[in-house]
Order: structure tokens, then C-alpha cells, then sequence
């Protein structure tokens, strides 16, 4: 039996998993997010727990708006400093940048909604005119 550590998955039970196609999966791997192993060339893919981690973050990072570029870089730092602090720094200036891309998004829909309802009075007060002479 295996451990967590050294389960292998296939690409069908990671798709499944995370309800994505294969076709994302493949295309994960092809950016460099995720690597699959093959014994043979002959046999199906199989990814590791390091991937199957590696795939989950990433589509939590696309969730928060990343690009796959970002997310990448952010995951790349882990091999590179196992102590985790230059990826955690990272992680944070890109998350800042994303968080003040957010209040900008929220501020632009704040203004839109305000005028929005602003003809939407101006509107009704048309409304009110039209019915109030038939």
C-alpha cells in the first residue's frame, strides 16, 4: 500500500478531483506548473503528490485572479528556498498588487452602480412625468 507521499495519481483522478478537464491538466503541465511521470512511454501519466499540491495551489492562485506566470513564479521559489521565506514575500507583493487591483475593480463597479441609479431616478421621475400627462 502506498503512502500520501508516494501515491501516484492519473490524470483522470486529478481532473475528477479538482472538476477540471484533462485537457487543463495537460496544459498545466505543458507551462511548467505540474510534471507527469511515465515508467514507459507506452503507459499512461501518472503525477505525484508534489504535482497534485502544486496543481491545487495553482488553481486556488487562478481563483485569485493570478496569472499562471505569477502563480509559477510563486511555486518556483519553494525549489529554490525550501525555507519558504523568499516565495512567502513574493506571495505577498503579488497578492498586495492583486488586492489594490481588486479595490480599483470595486471602486469603478461603486461608480457605476451610482450612476446607474442616478438615471434610473431620472428615469422614473421621466416616467412619472409621461403618466402623469396621458
Amino acid at each position: 500500500m502506498t503512502t500520501k507521499e508516494s501515491k501516484l495519481y492519473s490524470i483522470s483522478e486529478l481532473a475528477h478531483e479538482f472538476g477540471i478537464s484533462t485537457r487543463t491538466i495537460r496544459y498545466y503541465e505543458e507551462v511548467g506548473l505540474i510534471n507527469s511521470h511515465r515508467e514507459k512511454e507506452t503507459l499512461p501519466r501518472t503525477y505525484t503528490s508534489r504535482d497534485r499540491t502544486r496543481l491545487k495551489l495553482a488553481l486556488r492562485g487562478k481563483r485569485f485572479g493570478f496569472s499562471l506566470a505569477e502563480i509559477k513564479e510563486m511555486l518556483d521559489l519553494y525549489d529554490v528556498d525550501p525555507t519558504e521565506k523568499e516565495q512567502l514575500r513574493r506571495t505577498i507583493e503579488l497578492g498586495d498588487k492583486r488586492i489594490a487591483e481588486i479595490d480599483e475593480m470595486i471602486k469603478e463597479l461603486e461608480e457605476t452602480k451610482q450612476e446607474m441609479l442616478e438615471f434610473r431616478q431620472k428615469f422614473m421621475e421621466m416616467l412619472k412625468e409621461k403618466e402623469g400627462t396621458s
